[in-house]
């Protein structure tokens, strides 16, 4: 087994790099990438007790950040602890990137051939191997909002790959795109440097109001309407304002420049397939998965199950359906996308699944379904979110939570 990492240490998107892009939307092509998405101030949305992995808890470390919802480095420390523990290093060849991964047919015998150069030094090499896994996340290419009239705007736009600090925004007027996770969290940030942080949402309820009884500067809109030539910026719900900034922090693509599959795998409105279960494409598997493509579910819990479905078909010990069963089981989920109205960006988006799709990936390696208290638990925990604000990660006692409910 080999691990390709670009970088200088493992962690990946858990990496903190005070950098940010040259190009703040990240739409220049050959711009250099800063890999992390990570802001300075960033703690955990979600307690550690989901974090972990069934055979490695993410516990309190000595002289560590022992609250519940930790700060980013924590969990790279974890990372490294996990890594550690099981040898894993030694495989990893830090400050190597992968350029090219292609299928080859030579000889009647099919092959994938790996091509990477070092980081510094540039130097290249080809390398063959039986399978690959595709582990390269998804939080580095900017996905942007598509606004009428943004072409003219005068103001600056960023995306919030390229936000580390607050200070750049002093006494500025910022309007965000996105209340998920970060734009609530960046947003409460921002709040306390710049002059005023109006909040855009897509939600169908959003209407103009103040987003949280602690700032007296931050405001939640609707969606925007459109965006005018004298900075102004109109929302839905018939309000407006004239803005510096215009935030994106609207997500990200699914990007993968160095796989070369003749068009087998593709990426259509960041739907990467056709996968079969988020993971094998059935005209390449075994021989070419990708891990960790769904969002909105326990990620390192998902990770897990994902791997170990993968190892053991690799191994033998498993067996895909055939190339036929693969194909109609993706068409249709497909279909009932199309019938349910989802939108096709949201192929990936497995909540309020999520339990369902971890338990049958649970089921395929002879592990039992996952304890029904998480599912309580992380169903309540955003809710609670909601109703706290930022407060919520230092005034829910989740462990008294789960002592309850276990």
């Amino acid at each position: 087994v080999v691990v390709y990492e670009k970088g200088d240490q493992l962690g990946g998107t858990w990496v903190y790099d005070p950098r940010v892009e040259s190009d703040p939307l990240g739409l220049v092509s050959n711009r250099e990438i800063v890999h992390s998405s990570l802001y300075l101030s960033l703690r955990t949305n979600i307690p550690r007790h989901f974090m972990g992995f069934s055979d490695y808890p993410f516990t309190v470390r000595e002289n560590g950040d022992s609250r519940n919802f930790p700060r980013h480095e924590e969990v790279l420390k974890f990372l490294d602890d996990f890594a550690r523990d099981f040898g894993l290093i030694e495989l990893i060849r830090f400050n190597t990137e992968v350029v090219r991964v292609e299928r080859v047919d030579s000889r009647n015998e099919e092959y994938w051939d790996v091509e990477s150069r070092t980081t510094r030094g540039l130097i290249s090499s080809h390398e063959v191997f039986e399978a690959v896994m595709v582990c390269s996340g998804h939080h580095t290419e900017p996905r942007l909002a598509n606004i009428p009239g943004i072409d003219k705007w005068p103001g600056k736009q960023v995306h919030s790959h390229n936000y580390r600090v607050p200070e750049p925004f002093l006494d500025q007027v910022v309007v965000m795109i996105g209340d998920g996770s970060s734009g609530l969290d960046i947003s409460r940030e921002i709040a306390t440097v710049a002059k005023e942080v109006h909040l855009s949402s897509r939600s169908l309820y959003a209407k103009i109001s103040k987003l949280d009884e602690y700032y007296t500067n931050l405001w939640h809109h609707s969606k925007i309407d459109s965006v005018f030539e004298d900075s102004k910026v109109a929302f839905e719900d018939g309000s407006s304002v004239h803005a510096d900034t215009i935030f994106h922090c609207t997500g990200y693509n699914y990007h993968f420049p160095f796989l070369k599959t003749n068009g087998i795998v593709s990426i259509d409105d960041n739907r990467v397939g056709p996968l079969y279960k988020h993971v094998f494409p059935p005209e390449l598997g075994p021989w070419l998965s990708f891990v960790g493509i769904p969002y909105k579910a326990m990620i390192f819990r998902m990770i897990e199950l994902q791997s170990k479905w993968i190892a053991h078909v690799l191994s033998g010990k498993l067996l895909l359906p055939s190339k036929e069963e693969m194909l109609a089981d993706v068409e249709q989920h497909y279909r009932h996308m199309e019938e349910s109205g989802i939108p096709k960006h949201h192929t990936h988006l497995i909540y309020p699944n999520e339990y369902e799709y971890l338990n049958w990936l649970a089921d395929q390696v002879g592990l039992p379904p996952l304890e029904g208290w998480l599912k309580d638990i992380y169903n309540k925990l955003f809710k609670i979110a909601r109703i706290l604000g930022e407060r919520f990660r230092d005034e829910w006692d989740v462990d008294k939570w789960i002592q309850e409910a276990t």
